[in-house]
């Protein structure tokens, strides 16, 4: 996609708002791979698609500085709840007060620790899940997540085109490419799911759990 063509895209869909925006920038600046954020067109998509779902209860692994969880949580209906985790703990100082200071803030439990072991004991059955945390343990991810959401459930895995590193052998060797490439050979062959790819930003795919 041009960066001309980008620019038009953005200014024909919901504006971000000026929260987002400044949070936006600020991982940008104070936060390394600040690009791993969801961003303006990512993060209305995600807005969007939890209206429609119109999920109670939505599971994310990979905070990171909070964009995609407020995201999310503003297409929540009343009652409903973002669970985030986070495993990196040098994460919080950053994101915890941009969640704890955002509009939504009451629609979203930020938890550090390891997705993959703490939120089953979380004894919730979700609705939506939406995986972008370490890419190495995509697999696990996805396996923990296809026991915690509920049949006809939906879940979303962030980067799966990984740069285009996916069809690039010069990756073949790099742990995460493999992960990603392993995910995706993995779901797209998993009788329990309908799975789609999005070619948006980096890669966004979409399973729905029979």
């Amino acid at each position: 996609m041009t960066e001309e063509l980008e620019k038009y895209i953005l200014s024909h869909i919901e504006p971000e708002g000026d929260y987002l925006y400044r949070l936006y920038r600020a991982t940008n600046i104070y936060l390394l791979r600040g690009r791993m954020a969801s961003g303006h067109l990512q993060g209305r998509l995600l807005k969007m698609l939890v209206r429609m779902i119109s999920p109670k209860n939505i599971l994310e692994v990979g905070t990171f500085s909070g964009y995609s969880a407020i995201c999310m949580a503003e297409g929540l209906p009343e009652g409903g709840k973002v669970y985030t985790f986070e495993i990196n703990d040098e994460q919080e100082d950053f994101t915890r007060p941009w969640i704890e200071g955002s509009p939504v803030a009451d629609k979203i439990e930020f938890i550090i620790g390891n997705a993959i072991t703490e939120a089953p004991k979380l004894g919730i059955e979700f609705d939506m899940a939406f995986i972008d945390g370490d890419k190495r343990t995509y697999m696990e991810t996805y396996e923990m997540a296809m026991r915690v959401v509920r049949r006809g459930g939906f879940i979303l895995a962030d980067n799966t085109l990984w740069d285009g590193h996916v069809t690039d052998r010069a990756y073949d060797n790099d742990k995460q490419t493999r992960g990603i490439e392993s995910f995706n050979d993995y779901t797209a062959n998993d009788p329990r799911v309908e799975c789609v790819i999005l070619p948006l930003r980096d890669g966004l795919t979409l399973l729905r759990k029979k």
